[in-house]
Order: C-alpha cells, then structure tokens, then sequence
C-alpha cells in the first residue's frame, strides 16, 4: 500500500518543500489550526498539492475537510500555520483575496440566487460593463464559450430557480471558471451524477489540469477518487494521517485509513416483499404552465416491505413525480393512493384501512397519513439551517407527539426526543439546542433520517438518502433503510448511485422524458446496463 502515516507534507513551498530543481507547490498549507467555540476543527494539517494535478482530500463527514477548504477560500481565518500559494505566503481576509489569488471553490450546497438567471449568477461581482451597464451580449458570449468548452449545457437565460440540482451544480462550476481560477476547490462534484456524466467531468478535469490548472477533489467515492486523481491526502478527526497514491493504493486500504473498517455494500438479496400495496400511482401526469408533460401517464406501485428503485437522469421528471406524491404540485391528471391508517398516537398503523385516495389532500395531510419524506436537498426541503435540531426534529411532524401537547408545542419533549435520535442514529453533536448549521452533512443527514424514520411511515419516499456523506453513515443510512423494509415499509428510492440503487431495490424502474420506460430485475442488471436504460441507449420490451 503507497500511503504514508503521519502528518503527510512538511516543509517550505517554494524552497524547502518543493523538490529541488522544481516549481513551488500551487497549494501548501502548514500546521493548519482552526478552533470553534468547544470545537477543533482541524489540528495540525499538512497538504501539498503540485501544479497540475488532481489532488484529492478524503476522510468522513466531520473529520475536516470543509472547514479546511473554506480556510483556503478565505471563508475562515487560520487560528495557527501558514497558506502558501505558489511559493508565496497569503493571509486572506475574505473569499474576494483567495479569487484575485486564482482559487475558486465549489461548494457542495450550491450558493446561487434562485430568482436570478444562469447568466446574472454567474456574473454577479464580476460584471463585463460597456458604457458603464452590463454588457450582456459579452457576458452571454463568454458564458456559451465555458459551457461548450467543459461540456457545462448551460442556457444563460434560464432562471436557476428552475434548473435541477445538476444543472445547479455545473453553474457554480462556471462561475468559478468565469472568474479565470486556476485553482479549484471542488467539494463532492459527482455527486448529483450519472456514470457517463462523470466519464465527461473526469475528462474536462483532464483538460484543465493540462492547461496547467488544478484541482482539489473532495470526495467520498473511493472508487473515482482512485480513477480520476493523481494524489491522496487522507484527513481523520481534524488532522492528516496519511498520503495516498491512488495508482498503488485500494478503495479497502483508503476505507481503512478514514475509518478503520472496510468499505461497506448496500446489497441485500433476501426478499420481505408482501402482497399488500402502500403505494399506487395511477395515469399520473404533471405538466408545465406551456402544456409539456414532465410526468407523463406513470403508474407505479409500492409494496410493503419493498425498495422499489428509481433510476433516470436527473431532469426527467424524478423530482417532479416525487412533488406530486407528496403534494407540492398539482396534477393534470391521476390518481395517488396510499395505505395510511393513523393510530391515535399519530404514528403509521400496520393494521389500517386498505388504500385511500390522497390525490386532492394536503401536504400535511399525507404526511399524518403515512407519508415519509426524505428530500433530495436537505438544506432547501428538510431544514431549517439556523435553527436548533430539536426544531428541525419535529419539522413536518409538528402536529404530533412527541411535538404536539395540545394546540400548542411541547418543546420538553421535542429536545428529548431529539436526544434519542442523536443516541440512536449517531448524529454527532452537543445537544438538541445545537444549530443545524454547525453539524457537517453526514450528521444533517442522519438528523433527516431519524426524523423520518420515528414517525413510522407506511411509505418513505427517499430520495438521494446518501448524497453527499461518508461511507459510514452512507453504511448506517443503508442499514436502516434495509431494517425499515424488513419491517413492512414501503420505499420509494431514488439515487443517482446506481450500486445503491441496484443493491437496495427489489424493482428497479427507469425513467426518461417523464415516463417509466424499463422494469428491470437489479439481481441481474449492471450498473453500466442501467445507466443505457436511463440514456436511452437501451431500451426493455418490459417497458412499464
């Protein structure tokens, strides 16, 4: 195994800690130490990143690695040690100093002005004038010309308030690339991905790094961080513990030295289906205000005790099917039935009423009904950042125990019951009273899915329930989906990792330009197969 224990890098940038002969690093930092009021967020990091090159930084949800990159992007100042880029000692005060620096970051929940469009996003603080007023023609020009040049499919006058979560994703990576960095900050871009949609960033990172540029990775698919980087840095708990070369180095040595356990799988082939059904969709169709369908006449049902999987590209019509089960969007025509029997304690009655049609209830009403919801972005749908845990616990479920004393909120049982979640879902953090904000997104996650899971839902619409967290509570969040099913619940998952897609689902169904296309067995599909389906490249006389 090529990794090295211990603080990894030491020494100066553009003397000692490059070899002799060579260029400084593009990236140095030394002893890095950043404190939080109770907390170390890092301690003593060491990192190298050459010119160039790919450079991954890994480790699990909380062991740093934000905090360190937003040190770097000027977010946060460094409590001790030092930043050299290309040899030369910064001190940053704001993210502004670490742009004129050429570093650019992409962070993993998008910082985007929803009602403004691509193109007044992308330029916002960098706007080409021409008599003293933005000069949109040059603005749209050199848009279109990163867009097509990375591959991005940008549209400069879309509004981004209706743009998917990756198309979000691509616009902030064309801010970055709009204000002529050279040193990128990418934290978890693949994860809103297909496979050939991460074939295609792997190949404009090539390009990039040709031209000169590099690129710090983070990331917590081993796997592609093996394929696409040309060096590992590991970060445990605050601190480096080792290096990496990704050509000499497995996916199991790197899961060792994050978290000292092997890497875990999401496959499980025992069946708990059961007859019943808790979910039946039926000639469901969901159009624009021009008359386009975005759902078009799906059927669709879930069973209780089945993963009933669902694969597409993300645009189309995954989110907008998902909006329509839960309420949030009007139908133009269907029907949505579910199995929701309430017990007077608020909490899913395995032994209810058979199905009811919800089609014209409330959101509210679904949800009291038997209706989990885990959303595909938890900072937009399942939190409230600025608010403790022990009131993002009882968000959506607010109307009943243990919230729910009355008319009134029962804030003494809230925060206990949030300490529960905490003990029993590992969601790391000092208490109830606890700012969601200052939780990484593993714990935020966590924090979601013990939410969900509490209320004992019929059906559990999961959606992307792993995006964006480490292996071990990837792991965890696995397990508790898996025990759900053998207990009787329903879920409705959709992922844009196809292994968990393929390893959790006992149906897998695909869908492309708002219709199910392809039924498929996930016992006997590869994850390639699937991703041809989901293209269009296949196709399944077993069309549903």
């Amino acid at each position: 195994m090529a990794a090295t224990a211990g603080t990894g890098a030491s020494g100066a940038g553009s003397v000692e800690g490059a070899p002799a002969g060579t260029a400084p690093y593009a990236v140095e930092l030394r002893g890095i130490t950043k404190r939080f009021p109770g907390v170390v967020a890092n301690k003593d990091i060491e990192l190298r990143v050459r010119r160039g090159e790919v450079h991954a930084i890994v480790g699990e949800n909380g062991a740093g690695k934000s905090t360190l990159m937003k040190t770097l992007y000027g977010m946060h100042r460094p409590d001790e040690g030092s930043i050299l880029v290309d040899g030369r000692e910064v001190h940053f005060k704001s993210p502004a100093d670490a742009i004129e620096a050429g570093i650019g970051m992409v962070h993993q929940h998008f910082m985007l002005a929803d009602n403004f469009t691509v193109l007044e996003n992308i330029v916002l603080g960098s706007e080409p004038t021409k008599g003293g007023r933005l000069d949109r023609a040059e603005a749209r020009r050199r848009i279109r010309d990163i867009s097509a040049r990375y591959a991005l499919d940008l549209d400069p006058d879309d509004l981004v308030e209706d743009l998917g979560v990756g198309a979000r994703q691509r616009v902030e990576i064309a801010k970055v690339l709009y204000r002529g960095a050279t040193i990128l900050i990418l934290d978890e871009p693949t994860a809103v991905l297909v496979p050939h949609e991460v074939d295609e960033l792997f190949g404009n990172l090539r390009q990039l790094t040709a031209e000169g540029l590099t690129v710090i990775f983070i990331s917590h698919k081993l796997d592609e961080v093996r394929r696409v980087c040309d060096a590992i840095t590991v970060i445990r708990r605050g601190t480096t513990v080792g290096e990496a070369d990704p050509r000499t180095t497995t996916v199991r040595q790197l899961a060792e030295m994050m978290v000292g356990a092997e890497l875990p799988s999401p496959e499980t082939r025992t069946s708990t289906v059961r007859d019943e059904p808790v979910l039946v969709l039926e000639d469901l169709t969901v159009l624009t205000p021009e008359g386009r369908a975005l759902v078009d006449h799906v059927a669709l049902t879930v069973r209780a005790g089945e993963v009933v999987g669902l694969a597409g590209v993300e645009g189309n019509g995954q989110a907008e099917l998902v909006d329509a089960i839960m309420g949030l969007r009007p139908l133009a025509s269907g029907t949505v039935r579910l199995d929701g029997g309430v017990t007077g304690d608020g909490s899913a009655d395995r032994g209810g009423p058979a199905l009811e049609d919800i089609t014209a209830w409330s959101t509210r009403a679904r949800r009291e009904a038997g209706l989990g919801f885990i959303p595909e972005d938890r900072h937009r749908q399942g939190m409230l950042l600025d608010a403790p845990l022990w009131e993002n616990r009882i968000l959506g479920h607010q109307t009943r125990p243990p919230a729910a004393k009355g008319l009134f909120i029962d804030r003494r049982a809230a925060r206990t019951d949030t300490e529960r979640i905490m003990r029993e879902y590992d969601v790391r953090a000092p208490g109830p009273d606890t700012l969601a904000v200052a939780l990484s997104g593993g714990n935020q996650q966590k924090l979601i899915v013990g939410r969900e899971m509490s209320s004992n839902p019929r059906l559990l619409i999961a959606a992307h329930p792993t995006r964006g967290v480490d292996i071990g509570a990837q792991a965890a969040i696995w397990e508790l989906l898996k025990d759900a099913r053998a207990e009787g619940m329903g879920i409705l998952l959709i992922s844009a990792d196809l292994d968990e897609l393929i390893g959790l689902s006992d149906t897998l169904k695909v869908m492309l330009r708002g219709r199910l296309v392809a039924t498929l067995d996930p016992a006997g599909v590869t994850p390639e197969e699937l991703g041809g389906y989901m293209t269009g490249a296949r196709t399944a006389e077993g069309a549903a």
